[in-house]
């Protein structure tokens, strides 16, 4: 590494087109950075908490970035300190490898949708436009939400909804798509609102922003990418390492927060064959979730759901 200075952009991550990073200065507290160290921003997004991560580091510090979607790659600061994956973060252990790295001092995800790929139509994410079903926030995958609401079984449609939107007329909301879809293909957006308009129950943004999000959800694997993350989490962190995430619906939260107080994705705590308790290699940094300022809610409303939870790696 040079002991020249590094190029960094000199941009206000409070303030990017791409996405503006919620909880900014309260993550930054949380990973405790060392001048140093070496970091993970698990989902970089338009950068802003990668960018203010890298003006507390020093010319030995490194920061390792994940984003599957390949918009984000034009957001990228001229900083050599700073090594790009074009990979879901589910990866973590195998690209920290390949890159050389065996332990990390912090990892950062911001977990759900930015707000490029909600502002961007032809994404499919917002109910607010007309596009193709698509839903992809890495576009080299291939199963849409369209494919998804062409082939899923009733039960699987029913099961998602229920499970991944907590939409409460699932079972009806997945019979009406099956019939529907035998009368004309439901590809677009207005395609799909067309089709169900008959079942939607209470206030319509909000019914159709539960069943967009178990679509997500669903065409992502993003609860199964989540899992991955924190499993991976003890082996990549030093002693002392922190981890910290921002969830944006319950079903996110309640998987953080089980993980972080039990050290395990298992419901239950049993001895191993040797009588041995396992132990949790994490401790509660933070007992309650971490959520926007007054001020932060009135600058960006995507706060308002927003929790930060921080773990910190007890031992090797």
């Amino acid at each position: 590494m040079s002991n020249k200075k590094s190029n960094i952009q000199v941009l206000n991550p409070q303030s990017t087109n791409y996405h503006t990073p919620v909880l900014l200065n309260e993550c930054l507290t949380a990973l405790n950075i060392k001048a140093n160290g070496i970091y993970v921003d698990c989902t970089f997004g338009g950068g802003g908490h990668s960018r203010a991560i890298l003006q507390q580091l020093d010319n030995n510090g490194r920061l390792i970035v994940f984003d599957q979607d390949e918009d984000a790659r034009k957001n990228l600061p001229g900083d050599e300190r700073v090594i790009f994956v074009p990979h879901n973060f589910r990866h973590l252990k195998r690209f920290l490898r390949l890159h050389k790295f065996k332990k990390v001092d912090g990892i950062l995800a911001d977990l759900g949708v930015s707000s490029h790929q909600f502002d961007v139509a032809e994404r499919g994410f917002s109910t607010r436009f007309d596009a193709t079903l698509d839903m992809r926030m890495d576009q080299r995958q291939t199963i849409t939400a369209a494919e998804i609401l062409k082939t899923f079984s009733e039960g699987q449609l029913h099961k998602m909804f229920e499970q991944y939107g907590e939409v409460t007329n699932a079972k009806t909301l997945a019979k009406t798509i099956i019939v529907q879809r035998e009368v004309q293909p439901i590809r677009t957006i207005n395609e799909f609102k067309t089709a169900v308009q008959a079942v939607v129950k209470g206030n319509p943004n909000k019914y159709f922003a539960q069943v967009f999000q178990a679509l997500r959800i669903q065409v992502n694997d993003e609860l199964g990418a989540l899992k991955e993350l924190l499993e991976q989490s003890a082996d990549v962190l030093i002693r002392g390492g922190r981890i910290a995430i921002i969830t944006f619906h319950s079903l996110e939260d309640r998987l953080v927060k089980n993980f972080f107080k039990n050290g395990t994705l298992e419901d239950t705590l049993v001895d191993d064959v040797y009588g041995h308790r396992f132990k949790n290699p994490f401790k509660l940094v933070t007992k309650k979730p971490i959520t926007a300022t007054t001020k932060e809610l009135k600058e960006n409303t995507r706060s308002r759901s927003a929790k930060l939870r921080v773990a910190e790696k007890l031992e090797e």
